[in-house]
């Protein structure tokens, strides 16, 4: 199955050089594209969408604003960011909003489609480059993070086991493989973590895991 993908990114250049490498792959499929958060919201309004490239930094409606507007209206749809550098300074706000990772725009080919195919299977996809700089300032972030004593005994051995997984940033694939469970059984420890731990979606379970000491 054709996995549908909307290329959101404000310079040209850069949505026609994305565009040939990920149509390189048959499995993906570049159905849309937009130079800004409006325009996409616009799209995902008449156009059937599994996974949005979201660039930061754009005119009228920027990165962050779309992905906490599109999460809360299209909440099934998956969200990887594209940046730069500079960009982690405020970029980490997405992920408290949904989004699924980062990818650098100057990263090779085979890892921009690697990333794309980590985040459709439920994988959290930070790069190593920006990752260093990244953590500290989400491991900041106080509030959206549910700690209780309660809250964390009220996990199985084997639910702490999926989160510490989850935080590594494996997939559900890979966390089935390693355990020895079903794809079905994960998802459905995923759901009585998310409802145990007062987590919104698997990226706060991540950072969940790292900023109790479970990764």
């Amino acid at each position: 199955m054709t996995v549908r993908i909307l290329l959101v990114e404000d310079q040209a250049i850069v949505r026609n050089g994305l565009k040939m490498i990920i149509e390189q792959d048959e499995e993906f499929q570049i159905v849309s594209e937009a130079s800004n958060g409006i325009e996409a919201l616009e799209i995902l309004e008449k156009v059937h969408i599994d996974l949005i490239l979201m660039d930061i930094r754009m005119p009228k409606m920027n990165g962050i604003e779309a992905t906490k507007k599109i999460k809360l209206r299209f909440p099934r749809i998956k969200i990887l960011i594209l940046t730069t550098f500079d960009d982690d300074e405020y970029a980490y706000q997405t992920l408290k909003d949904g989004a699924m990772g980062f990818i650098l725009k100057s990263s090779e080919p085979e890892k921009l489609l690697a990333s794309i195919r980590s985040v459709l299977e439920g994988g959290l996809v930070i790069q190593e480059d920006v990752a260093a700089k990244l953590m500290p300032k989400l491991l900041q972030q106080q509030p959206f993070i549910s700690q209780s004593d309660y809250q964390h005994q009220a996990l199985s051995e084997r639910e702490l086991e999926i989160v510490k997984l989850v935080g590594e940033g494996k997939t559900n694939k890979e966390i089935a493989s390693l355990l020895f469970l079903s794809v079905g059984t994960v998802k459905n420890h995923i759901t009585h973590i998310l409802q145990e731990l007062e987590l919104r979606d698997r990226t706060q379970i991540a950072i969940y895991a790292i900023k109790n000491g479970i990764v």
